[in-house]
C-alpha cells in the first residue's frame, strides 16, 4: 500500500465565489483496478468492499487494522448491495444475481433473457430492501433500470438509458438520483416508497461537454448530491439545488465512484480506474483507491432485503 502520493486540489467556493484549498485525498490502496467501482461500507463488517468490475474481483480493505483483502474472484460483474444480514447480493453478467456469503454463492435470479450479452452496472438498494439495478447497453437494445423487489420479482422501469450509473435518495425519501453517463446527466424522479415506483423524470444536472462524464455517487446528511466524473479526474459535490460547492481533483482521470463509510461517516471513500490505459495517460493514480475527510457525515446506505 502506498499514503505518499496525494492532491493538493481540493476546493470548496468561498463567499466571493473564489476557491479555497481543503482536505487533500490520500491514496489508500494501489491495488490497480482497471476500472474499480461501486465503493460500499459494510456497517456490520467495518469494512470497505469495492469491485474490479472487467477482472471480476472484489476487495475489502480494514481501516481498523489496515487490512485489504481480495475476497473473490468470478464472472465479471457491476454492482453490489449489502443484505439485512451480512451477505452481499452481487449483479452480475448476463442479468444473473447471487447473494455471497463466506465464499459460497446462491443463486437467486440465474440469467435475464434479455440481458444475456449484457452484465448489470451500478446498483442501489432502496428504503424498503428493493435493490434498482442497471445493465448496460447491448448490440441489441440500450441499457435499462430494473427493480428487484424481496420476493424475486423483477420489473423493468426505465429503457433508452446511455449508461446506468449512480444513484442516490433525497433524505426525505421522496425523489431519486438518477445518472445516465453517456448523456451526461443526472436525473430526478419521484419515488413512491410504498410501492418502489418512479415517475417525473427529469434532468437535475447537466454536465458541460468536454469535462468528463458522471459516474457513480451518494448523498449527504445535508442533501448534498456527491458524484465522481469519469475522465474528469474529479469528485463534486453539488447543493440539493444543483449548484456546485466544491470539487476534489485527483491524479487518476478516471475517478469512478464514491461512497461514505467509517463510524462517523466521514470518510469518503473514492475508487478509480485504469481501464485499458497505462498510468502515463491516465494518472499516476489510475486503478487505485482514495480516500479523504468531509466535513458533512454521510448516511448509511440501505440493506436489501432479497429473499429475506
Amino acid at each position: 500500500m502506498r499514503r505518499d502520493l496525494r492532491t493538493n486540489l481540493w476546493k470548496r467556493k468561498n463567499s466571493v465565489g473564489k476557491m479555497k484549498e481543503m482536505a487533500q485525498p490520500e491514496l489508500l490502496v494501489d491495488c490497480q483496478c482497471q476500472t474499480g467501482e461501486n465503493p460500499l461500507w459494510h456497517p456490520l463488517g467495518e469494512c470497505l468492499y469495492w469491485t474490479d468490475i472487467p477482472r471480476g474481483n472484489l476487495f475489502r480493505y480494514f481501516p481498523a487494522s489496515h487490512r485489504l483483502e481480495q475476497c473473490y474472484s468470478g464472472e465479471p460483474g457491476g454492482g453490489f448491495t449489502i443484505q439485512a444480514d451480512g451477505a452481499l447480493l452481487l449483479f452480475m453478467a448476463r442479468g444473473a444475481v447471487a447473494v455471497w456469503n463466506g465464499g459460497n454463492l446462491r443463486s437467486v435470479v440465474e440469467e435475464i433473457p434479455d440481458e444475456s450479452e449484457g452484465r448489470f452496472n451500478d446498483v442501489i438498494a432502496d428504503p424498503a430492501g428493493r435493490v434498482f439495478c442497471g445493465t448496460m447497453a447491448t448490440p441489441a437494445h440500450a441499457g435499462r433500470l430494473y427493480r428487484l423487489d424481496p420476493d424475486g420479482s423483477l420489473h423493468r422501469i426505465l429503457d433508452g438509458v446511455g449508461i446506468p450509473n449512480g444513484m442516490g435518495f433525497t433524505p426525505d425519501r421522496r425523489r431519486m438520483y438518477f445518472t445516465d453517463s453517456k448523456e451526461r446527466r443526472i436525473y430526478l424522479l419521484d419515488y413512491d416508497a410504498q410501492t418502489g415506483g418512479l415517475s417525473n423524470r427529469r434532468v437535475w444536472l447537466q454536465t458541460p461537454e468536454g469535462a468528463g462524464e458522471p459516474d457513480g455517487m451518494t448523498v449527504d446528511s445535508q442533501g448534498n448530491v456527491w458524484s465522481a466524473r469519469w475522465n474528469g479526474s474529479a469528485l463534486y459535490r453539488y447543493s440539493p439545488g444543483g449548484i456546485e460547492q466544491e470539487r476534489a481533483e485527483f491524479p487518476a482521470r478516471k475517478v469512478s465512484s464514491v461512497t461514505f463509510g467509517g463510524d462517523d461517516r466521514q470518510d469518503l471513500y473514492v475508487t478509480t480506474a485504469l481501464a485499458d490505459g497505462s498510468r502515463i495517460d491516465e494518472g499516476p493514480g489510475a486503478g487505485a483507491l482514495f480516500r479523504l475527510q468531509a466535513e458533512i457525515r454521510g448516511v448509511p446506505e440501505f440493506f436489501s432485503r432479497i429473499g429475506l
